[in-house]
């Protein structure tokens, strides 16, 4: 069990420090106002740079026939420098194609996109049981956007932990648009050793995140102290499935695949998250992976590109970024811009490892090798 958090140590501060001085490197005051393509082109080049630098040395001339466990560690131990590279490189490339949600979901016939990213939020609030007043964690909130959602849908007041600090400038800046700042607030820390007291929160949720941490039980063992006893725990973990064979090659391109596009350290089975809650001390009370239920339309299919699966007009502009031909216009698009030094130098890598990552989901969601919705809430015993 994760101990009780101590006052901020130097190293800490200095730490906190660094990587604000970093994002307005990088970014500038883009956080407070542009977003998505517009502010992908505003980033400093030289910061940019060393993003790039930084966060593909885990993946340059590491492919998957020849991984190892000591490559495999050594994402492990700067799992948080990992992620947040990933996001000050990836941010704007999400909010251009996909939104402010930066998860999947279920679909169903009729339902546009924007609907459907919602409606897996809520789902998320219905099965834990989120009541208004109650105060909540979002671990790993992006730039806000489940939070808003949640907040409006529940009436709870959440506090969203991240440690990316452009992400927070962001989600900070939309809470206050939307008139939500009084019931949501963000937090920069690291959530494998979260700056809060023992007992601090009502219920707990991630979507989507907890796969960008080292170890499972880490994690869950951490949300498990903050949680009071009686709280609850909501998890949509990415997961490879019982059909995941770590020994067939082609397996293992497909996870490494998405690994890299997607800033993840390590990704387990559904066997070792499960594990992982019990050990943690929780009580599971549901665990469903929502990939598996038979829906006419797939999880993955805005990232095939398919667009007869399209259920409004309105979705259009989204997915067709998502198509092969809308990522090599991209592509190409980007490369000329860096060629001119419009674009900053890496631009075009980032997009074409998110690409990459796009098309290895999308192979592990037709062969059942993987799953970005494997639901599981938790509750701590209301006693010790």
């Amino acid at each position: 069990m994760a101990a009780p958090r101590s006052n901020m140590t130097q190293l800490e501060k200095e730490d906190l420090e660094r990587d604000a001085a970093f994002k307005k490197a990088l970014h500038g005051k883009t956080g407070e106002g542009r977003q998505g393509f517009v502010a992908m082109m505003g980033k400093d080049h030289a910061a940019q740079k060393e993003a790039v630098d930084e966060y593909f040395k885990h993946w340059d001339n590491k492919a998957s026939a020849v991984e190892t466990e000591e490559t495999r560690k050594a994402r492990r131990d700067e799992y948080a420098t990992l992620t947040r590279h990933y996001y000050n490189l990836a941010t704007d490339l999400y909010e251009y194609g996909w939104g402010q949600s930066f998860h999947f979901s279920r679909f169903s016939k009729g339902e546009p996109f924007k609907q459907a990213i919602a409606r897996h939020e809520h789902y998320l609030a219905l099965k834990m049981n989120i009541q208004e007043g109650q105060r909540v964690l979002d671990v790993g909130c992006g730039v806000g956007g489940p939070a808003r959602e949640i907040v409006k849908f529940t009436g709870c007041n959440t506090v969203g932990l991240n440690n990316n600090d452009y992400q927070i400038e962001r989600a900070t800046q939309y809470a206050k648009r939307e008139g939500l700042d009084h019931k949501l607030s963000f937090t920069k820390g690291d959530f494998m050793q979260m700056p809060y007291p023992d007992n601090s929160f009502d219920a707990v949720y991630a979507i989507e995140a907890t796969v960008h941490a080292p170890s499972l039980e880490g994690i869950y063992s951490e949300i498990f102290r903050v949680l009071k006893p009686g709280g609850v725990f909501g998890v949509y973990e990415w997961l490879m499935t019982d059909k995941y064979n770590n020994d067939d090659a082609h397996h293992r391109e497909i996870r490494l695949g998405i690994e890299q596009g997607d800033g993840i350290s390590n990704m387990e089975k559904i066997d070792v998250a499960l594990d992982a809650m019990k050990a943690a001390g929780f009580k599971l009370e549901v665990n469903e992976d929502m990939a598996d239920r038979p829906d006419e339309l797939p999880w993955y299919w805005p990232l095939s590109g398919d667009l007869r699966y399209m259920q409004s007009i309105w979705d259009f502009p989204t997915l067709v970024r998502m198509t092969h031909v809308g990522r090599g216009l991209v592509h190409r698009f980007v490369g000329a811009l860096e060629m001119i030094k419009f674009a900053p130098k890496g631009t075009q890598k980032t997009a074409d490892s998110l690409a990459l990552a796009a098309d290895c989901l999308v192979a592990g969601g037709k062969e059942k090798l993987f799953t970005p919705m494997y639901l599981m809430v938790g509750r701590k015993p209301a006693k010790a």
